[in-house]
Formats: structure tokens, C-alpha cells, sequence
């Protein structure tokens, strides 16, 4: 078995550093040192015993081998609580408790026998058949001071609340601080532009969906998805969000678009937490085009999945008239998927769906992801171009068919092409039932057979579409912070729980991560754990560098949400143009309540909001 975990390490320690430390560190040396110990005390006795001579017996053999069972379980529980990084108290506790254990187990097997059965288990010398109580309790007692010691040192890890981190680059400076609250949009729109003026008011309500099923549902404006909201480019968006009887508040987050960070809905960071009866208005320019959506961050991983979400499109401007002209030619679809307790809806519709779609219209499907997991999508019955990942055009994309595509939580995709004169299905997780149909012929049901699309290849975005410049050479960056992703014990909000962790820590312990306004940054995110993460960095979009180590050879792809598969190191860049606080956090909502969350912090940046209405960043996600 140590052969075996041996080679399991060595295969491991190809994915990278990270996957390995604690194993190579601690778990494979004191495994060694235990199984060794065992070979030398165990092992003469035992070959003596094959050849006849004696029974193999022996108290400190058996004591040997037990102490080498607990090293391999010791080091698989260290992989499984803790995790990385390998700390010196985290060695020292594990080191103290295997050897607690031993003597333990000296005590039982040197025990005085107390009848036959007993002495015929174990013939330990006279001199050596028991170790006194006394000894015992001196020597375990030792071993459990520097146990306790070791704990004692193990939760110094907890960092005050100033601690930050600096990936390379220089450290605080004494320039005057800026007030989050003074980061704030603009007040007009752009020359030419409008205001678009919405009320959204976050109440409970009973929503029926297409199939009669009802849904207890926290809602804006007592509708599920909430209003679209919808903008030309330059634009001015002013929402108003008041809070109707949700106890536990709300406020709004614009997902993927760069607003100024006091309009970006952190409760505890940004702004505070919108009570009952309480309001508060978001204004930002529409500057950014593309498709997005909104969703309260405040208690998100109850909120989002209850139905606090809709959608954010902006179009540009330069097709503000031609779109008048020609809507009734075109179809453009926003469909937002989200799954209420096992249902999955599109655009807040379960089951089929149908729409008659003339053939050789233009059409445009803008998928959004609401869920915390993702979602397979296939597009059955027509080439199509992926026009758009996460709002942000991508250059050249190619024609494809029969493929799936792997929607981020959180994540969109824009698909365009031309209705043919067959029917269009949209499949949903395979679901062959369920899905939208787009028909050619009007409302005329078809009988069109839909093949299984389980077995169909996954479009690989980094290979798709065609290279072009990028705005920074990543050779220069100025800081370099690595985030690896695991489970752990550690404390999150105050409180000791098997976490979701970021660099063995669980939120709002993780250190802040220190940028200066126009630093170039690039991410390391390495997944050790068994489950997807969609990484999601607020107020910046990320350039995809590469992909264990394969290097993106497409389109750029610019995300703002993307998954971090299980054993997957991602590399991404950015450059730091939106002072602020930011939240960076997984956008499986219940990881990042469980301490999967973490701030990029702008230096001089700070925010008057900690503690109000619900705490810390912690409590408001």
C-alpha cells in the first residue's frame, strides 16, 4: 500500500505542486518512517515464524505495524481536513497524535495478562510485559501538551482584519484614502443617450409556471425571472430597489458589468444591507455591451436560488435605429435558465416550449446560466456561431454543429445563426423533453425526432475562433497572486465548519488581495478539491491565458466567470482599471457561503459599510 500511494503522488505531482505538498511533506515520510520501523521490529519475527522457529509474536511488532496503520491514516486525513497549504503546527499536531496513539497502544498489548487467553495473545519479556500508569500518563500527557501547543499555533493562520496579500508586487502606501461610497455612476446619460428608469421591488409571491406548477418564490416585482432590463449603449440605468418583506434583505449585483464599485450591490463592502421597507437607486452608464444579468448578494445562495435574478442587455448604439427597422425580422431571445428544487425553466417557463420563427431569420439566442451548477447546452437542428462569451464579442467565431456547450454558472453565451426551414431544438442537460423549439412553420407541431445528445463533443472555447492582439503582455505583470481551491476545517464567519477554502482558509479570513490602479494581475487557480468552482471576479473581465498549461490558441476569450473543473489549474489576467473593493469569490453560491470568497482590494480604497445591516461580506453573501 505504501508502493501504491507512492506512485499515486508521483503521478499527482505532474498536475503541479499543489496537489502534492502535504503528501510529499508529511504524509509519504511519516508513512515511511512507520512502515520501516515496522519492516525492522516485525519483519525478523515474522520470517523466524515462516521458517518455524517461534509463533512471530512479539508486543513491539504489533505496536510497529498498528503505528504504521495510524502514519497512512493520519496522512489521508491531513489530505481530506486540511488540505494545503502544509503548515508546521498542522505537521506538529498529526506528528503528536500518531505518537499518542503508539504509546496508547504499547499500554494495551504490554498490559499484564489476566488469564490464559490473555497471555497466549501477546509473550512480552517479564521486564517489559507493562508499561506503568503513571509512565503512561507522563508520556501521553507530553505528547498532548505539544498537541495542544501545536493547535494553539495552528489558529495564529487567522489573519487580522487588515491583513493583505501582495502577489509580488509593493505594498500599502500612504496615499489618502478613497470612500467606496464615493465610487459611484454617472449622473447623465452619454450625447444622445436616454434614461432608463426602472422600480424594482423585492417581495415574496406565489408564481405559476406553463405547467400549473406553483412556486414559493422571493421575487422583483412579483415576477420570476425579474423585469428585463435593456439599454442602447450610452444609456443611463437608473434602478430603483426597494425591499417589500424580504427579512433577510437584499440588494442588486450587476454580474460581469464593470459598474463603479459603490453601484456593485456588496452589501458590507458597498453599500448596505436594503431592509424591509428600506431603498436604494443604482445609476451606472451603459458603456459595455453585451448580455448580463442581476441578482441580489446579500444571503445570494438563498436569494438567487428562490428567484431574486433577471437580465441586463445592452445593445449598441449604432443598431439602436436599423433594430427598429428590422425587428420584426429579426429574433433576438434572452434566456435565462434557472432550476427550482429539481424544475429546470427557460425565461421562466418549464417544460417545452415552442416559438414560430419564419425560415432565414436572423437569430440570436443569449443563454444565461442563474444556477450555482452548470449547464450542458445543445443546439439541435442548425450550424450556429457563438457569437459572444460572457457579453464580450469574439473575434472570427467559426460555424459548428453537433457539439455541447459547458454554460459556467453565472456564465453566457450569445448564439447566432439563420432559421433554416426545420425545426431548432434547444436541449437543456440532455433533457430531449423539455427545452425550447423553434418552428418554421408558425404553431404547426412537428414531429421532428431529436437524436441523444449525451455523446456529443464539448466545444472547446480556448481552441475557438480566430487569434488577435491583446491589450498587455502578460510577461510584464506586476503581481501574481495563486488561489487553490479545497475542502478544510477553518473558521468561516467566526465559526469552525468543513469549508470550501481558498488557500486553506475560509472567508473573511482569506488575506485581501492588494492592487494599485493600473497594476497588470494574473491568477492562479488550482481546484484540489472533487467539485466544480466558477470563478467569478467582480468589476473586471479576465483574459483566458491557459488551461492546464495548454495555452488558449482562439479567439481571446474575455470571461468573467469561469469553471475550474476538478484537478484543473486555470491562468487568467486582467488589468486593474476600476479601483475599488472587490468581492472574488466561486459562483457556486453555497461554496462561497461556506468560505469560498475572498476581496481584490485597490490600495487607498476603503469602505464604511463593514458591520452594517448584517456584518461583514461573509453574512451578506
Amino acid at each position: 500500500m505504501t508502493l501504491v500511494r507512492v506512485v499515486s503522488v508521483a503521478m499527482l505531482a505532474g498536475r503541479g505542486w499543489w496537489f502534492v505538498q502535504e503528501k510529499v511533506l508529511l504524509g509519504l515520510p511519516m508513512l515511511g518512517a512507520a512502515a520501516a520501523a515496522a519492516v525492522l521490529l516485525a519483519g525478523p519475527r515474522l520470517l523466524a515464524a515462516r521458517r518455524g522457529r517461534g509463533d512471530g509474536r512479539s508486543a513491539g511488532a504489533v505496536v510497529s505495524v498498528l503505528t504504521a496503520g495510524y502514519a497512512a491514516l493520519a496522512g489521508l486525513v491531513v489530505t481530506f481536513l486540511v488540505g494545503y497549504p502544509l503548515t508546521p503546527s498542522t505537521a506538529l499536531i498529526t506528528i503528536s497524535l500518531v505518537c499518542a496513539g503508539a504509546l496508547l497502544t504499547a499500554r494495551a498489548v504490554t498490559a499484564p495478562a489476566r488469564n490464559t487467553a490473555d497471555a497466549d495473545l501477546v509473550q512480552a519479556p517479564k521486564a517489559r510485559r507493562a508499561i506503568s500508569r503513571r509512565r503512561l500518563i507522563a508520556w501521553t500527557g507530553g505528547a498532548f501538551v505539544v498537541t495542544a501547543t501545536g493547535a494553539g499555533t495552528g489558529l495564529s493562520f487567522l489573519p487580522a482584519a487588515e491583513s493583505v496579500t501582495l502577489g509580488g508586487g509593493r505594498g500599502r502606501s500612504s496615499r489618502a484614502a478613497l470612500s467606496v461610497a464615493h465610487l459611484r455612476g454617472a449622473s447623465s446619460p452619454a450625447p444622445g443617450g436616454t434614461v432608463r428608469r426602472h422600480v424594482l421591488t423585492a417581495k415574496k409571491a406565489t408564481v405559476r409556471l406553463p405547467s400549473g406548477r406553483e412556486i414559493d418564490a422571493w421575487t422583483y416585482n412579483g415576477e420570476v425571472p425579474g423585469p428585463a432590463i435593456t439599454a442602447n449603449q450610452g444609456d443611463l440605468i437608473e434602478v430603483r430597489l426597494r425591499n417589500a418583506d424580504i427579512s433577510d434583505g437584499v440588494t442588486l449585483h450587476w454580474h460581469g458589468y464593470d459598474v463603479p464599485c459603490g453601484e456593485d450591490g456588496a452589501p458590507g463592502v458597498t453599500q448596505m444591507t436594503v431592509r424591509p421597507g428600506e431603498n436604494f437607486v443604482y445609476r451606472f452608464r451603459a458603456d459595455q455591451v453585451g448580455t448580463y444579468w442581476y441578482h441580489t448578494h446579500h444571503a445570494s445562495h438563498l436569494g438567487v436560488h428562490k428567484g431574486l435574478y433577471g437580465t441586463l442587455v445592452v445593445r449598441p448604439r449604432d443598431a439602436r435605429r436599423a433594430d427598429e427597422h428590422a425587428a420584426a425580422e429579426h429574433l433576438d431571445l434572452t434566456l435565462p435558465v434557472h432550476t427550482f428544487n429539481g424544475t429546470v425553466t427557460i425565461a421562466g417557463r418549464d417544460g417545452q416550449t415552442a416559438r414560430p420563427t419564419p425560415p432565414g431569420t436572423p437569430t440570436r439566442l443569449r443563454l444565461i446560466n442563474t444556477d450555482s451548477d452548470p449547464h450542458r447546452i445543445v443546439l439541435a437542428g442548425t450550424p450556429f456561431r457563438v457569437a459572444a462569451v460572457d457579453g464580450r464579442d469574439l473575434n472570427q467565431p467559426g460555424e459548428v454543429s453537433n457539439v455541447g456547450l459547458h454554460l459556467p454558472a453565472g456564465g453566457r453565451y450569445d448564439l447566432v445563426f439563420l432559421m433554416p426551414d426545420t425545426p431548432v431544438a434547444l436541449v437543456v442537460d440532455d433533457d430531449r423533453n423539455g427545452g425550447l423549439r423553434l418552428r418554421p412553420h408558425g404553431d404547426v407541431p412537428d414531429d421532428a425526432h431529436i437524436e441523444d445528445t449525451s455523446d456529443l463533443p464539448e466545444l472547446d472555447l480556448l481552441r475557438y475562433g480566430v487569434p488577435a492582439a491583446v491589450p498587455f503582455d502578460i510577461r510584464d505583470a506586476d503581481r501574481h497572486f495563486t488561489m487553490v481551491l479545497d475542502r478544510g476545517v477553518a473558521l468561516v464567519d467566526g465559526q469552525p465548519t468543513y469549508a470550501h477554502t481558498v488557500n486553506g482558509r475560509g472567508h473573511p479570513s482569506i488575506p485581501d488581495q492588494l492592487v494599485v490602479d493600473g497594476d497588470l494581475v494574473r491568477f492562479t487557480v488550482v481546484n484540489r478539491s472533487l467539485e466544480t468552482h466558477p470563478w467569478h471576479l467582480h468589476g473586471h473581465p479576465v483574459l483566458v491565458l491557459s488551461r492546464d498549461g495548454t495555452r488558449s490558441t482562439g479567439s481571446p476569450l474575455w470571461v468573467d466567470t469561469f469553471d475550474v473543473r476538478p484537478g484543473e489549474t486555470w491562468e487568467v489576467a486582467f488589468r486593474a482599471t476600476n479601483p475599488g473593493i472587490w468581492m472574488n469569490h466561486c459562483h457556486n453560491l453555497p461554496h462561497a457561503h461556506q468560505g469560498m470568497m475572498l476581496r481584490l482590494h485597490y490600495d487607498g480604497v476603503t469602505t464604511p459599510f463593514a458591520g452594517a445591516h448584517g456584518g461583514s461580506a461573509g453574512h451578506g453573501h
